[in-house]
């Protein structure tokens, strides 16, 4: 398969994990390399249903090694509920099958409280943030007064410092007018967590690299999308990290030379969260999708924001993220469609963008420019092959592909495994 990083194209949620999923097959390591658990990637495998935050997808096979890496931010109460609600479900959850970074960067009950006390002081002026603390922790990454995972491997010392830490968050939020932390219960629910996550830590930029000399196959797994990049998305309605294929890199300990292949996952529609513009946005579209019990978040269960394929971004998408080929997801969803309008461009006053403006006030005043295409109104759920799909849909995927400068290489046409078209 050769080592791949897969990015979102768009805003998120654009099916990463499905595809994560489908291309472990062929992978011996999985490396999530950035975001905490504010993201969710959502697998069905026979059937069944998992929903997966920090640990990369890749745990669902048996056989295939996980990785979390440094640049992930780790909820360690979050994380040990996630890995024992694996293990219920009947997945192989250990040390030998799953690796943590000792130098990721632990997120808080201090982060979780402040992020979402800041979120209501901001009023109309809110990010739309999920509220898991992922900004502030990140933010004092920055500033080199974060704690990072390492720390558990000293319960003493750790204990002290958590203590200071909540209690110093509890005289800022008491200035927010907030409620304060209860000290002594997240302590201990931090400390337990800590004791199960303890095992799985290591130097993994070394493991890494002892994989990647055996001629492993690696897979880079990120979370969010594109538009969503602290760098390159729509600031400030972003998160607080890397989300492009450079930030897999950095996120792994990983240099550039040894990445093969760069592969954008989109929807064959546009999708996003929270706040912040979003030029092909369209209300019909969101109510028919929702109606159809479609786009709502893995991690919050909020409607997804939802508008027409925009090529204006995707394009943009690849040249930052470097994106040789594109996997399409969720075809299935337009399948009774009569037309289907895809973005080619924008238009801002009298110009005409072929890229998305870096200004938010100006990204807001893009309009749309649409070409239609006739939708298929056939069901693609059961195709097994390109020739499978009907013509009209066939087009449709040929040409958002072009628009975006990318070859097609996958076309997802529902959430199982056998939902999947290798080109």
């Amino acid at each position: 398969m050769a080592n791949t990083i897969l990015v979102g194209a768009q805003w998120g949620d654009e099916g990463k994990g499905k595809i994560i999923d489908f291309l472990t097959e062929k992978a011996d390591l999985v490396v999530r390399s950035q975001g905490g658990n504010n993201a969710g990637h959502t697998v069905i495998v026979a059937g069944k249903k998992y929903v997966l935050h920090l640990i990369p997808s890749g745990i669902l096979r048996p056989g295939k090694m996980c990785v979390i890496g440094n640049g992930v931010v780790i909820d360690a109460v979050s994380l040990a509920g996630e890995i024992e609600g694996l293990r219920k479900q009947g997945i192989r959850v250990t040390p030998k099958n799953l690796m943590i970074s000792d130098c990721a960067h632990l997120t808080l009950p201090s982060h979780r409280a402040l992020d979402r006390a800041k979120e209501v002081a901001k009023g109309k002026g809110k990010i739309g943030t999920t509220g898991r603390g992922i900004g502030p922790t990140y933010s004092e990454k920055a500033a080199r007064t974060g704690l990072r995972t390492g720390e558990l491997l000293n319960p003493a010392r750790f204990a002290k410092r958590l203590h200071d830490r909540l209690t110093e968050a509890n005289a800022q939020l008491k200035t927010m007018g907030a409620a304060p932390i209860n000290i002594a219960a997240e302590s201990k629910a931090y400390l337990a967590a800590a004791k199960v996550i303890a095992p799985f830590l290591a130097n993994t930029v070394v493991f890494i690299h002892e994989m990647l000399d055996g001629k492993t196959d690696v897979l880079f797994e990120g979370a969010q999308g594109t538009f969503l990049d602290i760098d390159h998305g729509t600031y400030p309605y972003v998160t607080s990290s890397n989300t492009t294929a450079g930030g897999a890199c950095t996120g792994s300990g990983v240099g550039p030379n040894r990445i093969d292949k760069v592969l954008g996952t989109i929807k064959a529609y546009t999708t996003r969260v929270g706040e912040g513009p979003f030029p092909t946005e369209n209300e019909a579209l969101g109510e028919f999708l929702h109606g159809l019990g479609r786009e709502f978040g893995a991690t919050t269960g909020r409607a997804r924001r939802c508008g027409w394929f925009d090529a204006v971004c995707v394009r943009y998408a690849g040249i930052v993220n470097g994106i040789d080929e594109l996997a399409v997801t969720n075809v299935d969803g337009l399948d009774t469609m009569e037309t289907i309008n895809v973005c080619v461009a924008y238009k801002l006053g009298k110009k005409r963008l072929d890229y998305p403006p870096t200004d938010i006030d100006a990204l807001a005043q893009c309009e749309p420019i649409y070409q239609t295409f006739p939708g298929w109104k056939k069901d693609t759920t059961a195709a097994k092959k390109w020739s499978d799909l009907p013509p009209k849909c066939r087009t449709y995927l040929q040409a958002i592909a072009k628009l975006c400068r990318a070859k097609l290489s996958i076309v997802s046409v529902g959430p199982g495994r056998e939902q999947t078209i290798l080109l």
